[in-house]
């Protein structure tokens, strides 16, 4: 298994997020005679909204999950949406198994912008750590700790799939949406020569800059 404990990457005592950012809940609006309108439902759009990721080797197209990962979704777009990745650098490379981003700035230190509060595992999901498939980094040992760093998948690990409740290691790593354009990008990336440094391990040699994140759809 490769290493994607996290946690680092931003100071963490930033604003919180408001609450339906993380929690996936949102009251109804009031209406003029104090009832509350119903929400309007979900489209495909919002239950399967599509970002680009925007890196020095080239552009990476992901579509994400909300039907099977609505908080962790919800988490990862209030961070793009924010630009809290401009900048950033893919900050580790496990060659033939992924490649890891969202946690440290183009000068190797962590990014300088506040996180907000771990988003709950919803690693039990079913959905698999395959290959091309994005998921949420997490310190090995805390659960529900993921923030803003990300991976993805250059091959099948399975061993990074939510088994059991049992132990940390058991409820594995949260899958919230798959690659559908750039995976001859990923694999280039996956493909950089990496060093180790007293911080990091299998850092590429050569910053490989993530421009952005935005949504696209």
């Amino acid at each position: 298994m490769f290493a994607v404990a996290g946690g680092c990457g931003g100071s963490g005592d930033g604003n919180q997020p408001p609450a339906a950012a993380i929690d996936g809940t949102k009251d109804a609006a009031p209406s003029e005679d104090g009832s509350k309108t119903p929400a309007p439902k979900p489209t495909a759009d919002s239950q399967h909204p599509v970002v680009v990721i925007e890196t020095s080797k080239g552009k990476i197209t992901v579509e994400l999950d909300r039907e099977k990962a609505m908080l962790t979704v919800d988490n990862f777009l209030l961070y793009a949406n924010a630009s809290f990745y401009d900048q950033s650098i893919i900050h580790q490379v496990f060659k033939n198994q992924g490649i890891l981003a969202g946690g440290y700035g183009t000068n190797m230190l962590p990014i300088a912008k506040p996180t907000h509060a771990a988003v709950r595992n919803e690693a039990d999901n079913q959905l698999k750590n395959v290959r091309g498939a994005i998921a949420m980094i997490r310190l090995a040992g805390d659960v529900h700790s993921a923030t803003s760093q990300f991976f993805i998948n250059v091959a099948d690990n399975h061993d990074l799939d939510y088994k059991d409740r049992n132990t940390p290691e058991g409820y594995g790593y949260c899958v919230f949406g798959k690659v559908t354009d750039g995976m001859d990008v990923v694999d280039k990336i996956n493909e950089a020569k990496v060093r180790d440094t007293p911080t990091l391990e299998r850092t590429p040699d050569e910053p490989i800059i993530v421009m952005s994140i935005r949504r696209s759809r």
